[in-house]
């Protein structure tokens, strides 16, 4: 990786992803060491991961290294975009602040599991109602 390097959190769900845009490069995409096609079987969660690049048509020229923990693999590729669209707003932020706001990606999603009630199966889930 060459060029100009910047730095990005995202946060979605219970994942967190640590994100390195390097400028003047071709396009290569790391994730915690593994290529992004090894890392995400699905190709929507590639799709999502990379919307922010193709959003600002930078998909070809940069070179992007993600470190990601927690939560699932869907939670993990939200979080990669809004670390993306964070280190862009730093490279030239106002043509790329009013684009990616727009688009709602600079947005913090804030939905997060409901924690689980006592006298209760879970969340919401009641035992099943007996009346004799």
């Amino acid at each position: 990786m060459a060029g100009l390097c910047l730095c990005g959190t995202g946060r979605r769900k219970s994942s967190v992803a640590r994100v390195r845009v390097c400028f003047g490069g071709t396009g290569n995409i790391r994730i915690n060491g593994r290529s992004m096609d090894d890392y995400f079987g699905l190709d929507t969660l590639k799709v999502v991961a990379t919307q922010a690049l193709k959003l600002v048509e930078l998909d070809k020229k940069v070179d992007v290294s993600c470190n990601v923990s927690g939560g699932g693999v869907s939670g993990q590729a939200g979080a990669i975009r809004h670390g993306i669209s964070r280190a862009l707003l730093d490279y030239d932020g106002a043509d790329y602040r009013r684009v990616l706001k727009s688009a709602g990606f600079l947005t913090r999603d804030p939905r997060m599991k409901e924690r689980k009630k006592y006298g209760l199966k879970a969340a919401r889930k009641a035992p099943q109602f007996s009346k004799r």
